[in-house]
């Protein structure tokens, strides 16, 4: 037996901040989720596998119209057309989406309930598959403990939207424990939910195959679903990654310590980003880092090396710079003269780090704060309500002052 476990498919979700920057291949990232999910069925059709196993969130919230679902519906047609059936619950953003129940899928998709868990059986194939979808997008409740014990005789698994007992960057849905899941007996549970890959385990297999393409400049590596092979005996013999992303999220942290100048610099950005992957459009996120005497030259000229980064990806063909974050220090070379001015600039960012409500208030009632337009306050721009983005904005600021200070002493 063969299957393919996938999840996070988000098909059209929205990319939102690409307009501010010239050259986005807006395009070529805005189409990317369907192109992954054609990936998706043509690997399901060249490996012939029995099944494909979604784990929720097909899509990505409301739908502007239709064409998002009959998109999904054509592709669920040609697993149809190869005998391929296709399992899926829906999850937190499907159940988001007014319109999903009312479009109607090809009869190879069966869409577990959303009531209370639901077992379908292939016997010809020796399937079992166990699952419960979300009935409203704030699920809270262990759906996992309902789950119904094993069916003798057949392969069983556990399809379910959930992030565990938590994980980083994802509400806390469905909560559940990898002591709940082993106690139902099964042979493999297929989760969703948490956009990276991971075993959780292998005795029983517990997976996250991730998303099946990186939605932005967090979501980075390869993204893509785990083909599943199950042996006459009923036990998985693997379960392997596969790509099925067509453009792919990185974030290169450069170290520029040794750097005296901005050609220096540039040159250790070129030699990171030659040694990027080719074969897919790559969007990159730049972070210098490290303690460099180029620090205020990079500050002062940022938005021209900005453009000289870019144009390096350019040469470099499939390239694109999203946004190059500069991050980097000045050498350590106290004064005397500026002594007393950094003891206090320190005072203030430990005061700063330890009250996030005194740097939201800076922030938003800065009279500068309502002028700005609607694209820089998107998911990875201005966010005065994220604790961890004002701190990182509050130690720029006095990192730059203190830079300034050092520097302008030893001219």
């Amino acid at each position: 037996m063969k299957l393919i476990h996938a999840a996070d498919l988000h098909i059209d979700s929205p990319l939102r901040g690409l307009s501010v920057y010239e050259g986005a291949p807006a395009e070529e990232l805005r189409t990317a989720s369907r192109r992954a999910l054609e990936n998706l069925v043509q690997l399901a059709i060249s490996e012939s596998v029995n099944g494909v196993l979604l784990a929720g969130d097909i899509y990505d919230g409301d739908w502007p119209d239709f064409q998002t679902g009959l998109f999904f519906g054509k592709q669920m047609s040609l697993l149809r057309e190869q005998g391929i059936a296709v399992y899926l619950v829906s999850g937190n953003h499907d159940a988001q989406n007014k319109m999903t129940r009312r479009l109607p899928l090809p009869d190879n998709v069966r869409m577990l309930d959303v009531e209370e868990p639901e077992t379908v059986r292939d016997e010809k194939v020796g399937l079992a598959v166990h699952g419960q979808g979300f009935p409203r997008w704030d699920i809270t409740d262990n759906l996992a403990l309902g789950y119904p014990p094993p069916c003798r005789d057949l392969f069983n698994v556990g399809l379910l939207h959930t992030a565990l007992n938590g994980r980083d960057g994802h509400n806390k849905y469905a909560p559940c424990t990898v002591d709940h899941l082993m106690g139902k007996g099964y042979d493999y549970w297929a989760l969703g939910h948490v956009h990276n890959r991971e075993v959780v385990q292998e005795d029983p297999w517990i997976v996250f195959p991730g998303n099946i393409q990186g939605r932005h400049a967090r979501e980075t590596g390869p993204k893509g679903c785990t083909l599943v092979t199950v042996g006459d005996d009923l036990r998985v013999r693997s379960a392997i990654h596969h790509d099925l992303d067509v453009a792919r999220w990185e974030h290169l942290r450069i170290d520029v310590s040794g750097a005296g100048d901005l050609d220096a610099v540039a040159d250790l950005v070129q030699v990171r980003l030659k040694g990027l992957p080719s074969g897919k459009l790559q969007a990159v996120r730049v972070s210098l880092v490290g303690r460099s005497s180029a620090h205020l030259r990079l500050w002062n000229g940022r938005h021209q090396f900005v453009n000289e980064v870019r144009s390096l990806a350019n040469d470099l063909g499939d390239l694109w710079v999203e946004k190059v974050r500069i991050e980097t220090r000045l050498p350590e070379t106290p004064g005397e003269g500026t002594i007393g001015l950094l003891a206090d600039l320190r005072r203030t960012a430990a005061a700063l780090r330890s009250d996030t409500t005194a740097l939201h208030r800076m922030v938003t009632e800065d009279p500068l704060y309502p002028q700005l337009p609607l694209d820089v306050h998107n998911q990875d721009g201005i966010r005065p309500d994220d604790p961890e983005w004002l701190q990182r904005l509050g130690d720029d600021a006095i990192d730059l002052l203190e830079s300034m200070l050092m520097e302008g002493r030893t001219r």
